[in-house]
């Protein structure tokens, strides 16, 4: 008789212990269900896009040569990969010493010829002579003093060193002419050994230092603008809409949490020939420039057509031609009919109504009839990001 009130009051503890049981395994499973991040299926205008891939690249680049031979004086302080260089600047020096010898050799020999014929000619002398003689001889050949011969012989001798100093002269304006181009081919050679960037540029490559004996067309540095170029390929399915003028949306890889606006300025006429893509430029508008480094690389969707659509959820959610929609905590598996696509978002024709909820992160995690817990994204998540 004294075991019972024993267990009368074993039972409320049993009965306690059992209820936390089952609402801890009611919460623990709760607590490890998988989480679904998820966003709301809306309304609003679809794009018709062209999705392509880009590159930045710079405008061109200039491989500097040295026409002549020399040896490498000095370079400029800021000739290393990375430096801005303004046009005019000198790259690279050569030693001009021989040149200058030269120079000098070719100077003294213009202005001795110069002095010389400033000093006169003897033939400008035997013609004054001859002038003065001619002279007599016309005067008593009128008076009948002296025959024809005489006199014809007179004049001849006039015309002939007459002939003679007009050669003379030419030949003077020749050697003096021809001085003049030696000088001017030797400090046009000097004027070479100073090589100057053509314009404003980075350096990409140094290839020559002080010391070094380069030849003819040897290479001294590379150049590339600072102006930027943003080439997009497209392929030649979604090439025919394309027009000068339409926006894009670019995202390069080194900034992907990124979305930058953009233009179509430049439409190619011909296909790259390795890979048929077309090739079009964009002007990007709301980027810092020295973030436009060349060679990196990201997507673009141009738009060519803009329309109100029913459903629009972001293109991340997309599986294939299904997406999985959470209903009261399960999920499921959907078929979808798609519309427009653009870079982050996509418009579905049939499938989907506004308000739903589309899982759109980690789609390889879930299978259809899985149990989740729903964490909701802001509804501007698909939005252009700035």
């Amino acid at each position: 008789m004294s075991d019972k009130p024993g267990k009368s009051r074993l039972w409320p503890k049993l009965v306690a212990a059992l209820v936390v049981v089952v609402v801890g395994l009611a919460y623990l499973r709760s607590y490890l269900k998988p989480v679904a991040k998820v966003e709301t299926v809306f309304s609003g205008d679809s794009v018709n896009a062209a999705p392509g891939s880009v590159a930045v690249k710079e405008e061109y680049s200039m491989e500097m040569k040295s026409a002549i031979a020399g040896r490498v004086l000095s370079k400029n302080f800021k000739l290393e990969i990375g430096n801005k260089i303004k046009e005019g600047d000198t790259l690279v020096q050569l030693d001009t010493g021989d040149v200058d010898i030269e120079i000098n050799e070719a100077k003294n020999i213009l202005s001795s010829a110069q002095q010389k014929i400033a000093a006169g000619s003897a033939t400008t002398y035997t013609l004054e002579s001859a002038k003065s003689d001619f002279s007599n001889v016309e005067r008593l050949y009128k008076m009948g003093q002296i025959a024809e011969s005489d006199y014809a012989k007179s004049r001849r001798a006039v015309e002939t060193i007459e002939q003679q100093q007009a050669i003379e002269k030419v030949l003077n304006e020749e050697n003096i002419n021809s001085d003049k181009a030696s000088l001017e081919k030797l400090e046009r050679e000097k004027e070479k050994m100073t090589i100057k960037a053509p314009f404003e540029g980075e350096i990409s490559d140094v290839q020559a230092h002080p010391g070094d004996l380069i030849n003819p067309g040897s290479a001294i540095v590379t150049l590339i603008t600072t102006k930027r170029v943003v080439e997009a390929k497209i392929s030649e399915e979604d090439f025919a809409d394309i027009k000068v003028g339409q926006k894009a949306i670019i995202i390069l890889l080194p900034y992907k949490a990124w979305r930058y606006n953009g233009v179509v300025s430049k439409i190619l006429p011909t296909a790259d020939p390795e890979t048929q893509r077309h090739l079009v430029y964009l002007d990007i508008t709301d980027i810092e420039p020295e973030k436009l480094i060349p060679g990196i690389t990201g997507e673009v969707t141009i738009e060519t057509g803009r329309r109100a659509a029913k459903a629009i959820i972001p293109r991340r959610a997309l599986l294939n031609d299904n997406v999985y929609v959470v209903k009261n905590g399960v999920v499921e598996l959907r078929p979808v009919t798609k519309g427009y696509v653009w870079l982050n978002g996509a418009e579905i024709t049939e499938g989907l109504e506004p308000g739903e909820q589309v899982i759109v992160e980690e789609l390889d995690s879930f299978r259809a009839g899985d149990s989740v817990k729903v964490v909701e994204l802001p509804s501007d998540a698909i939005a252009r990001k700035k």
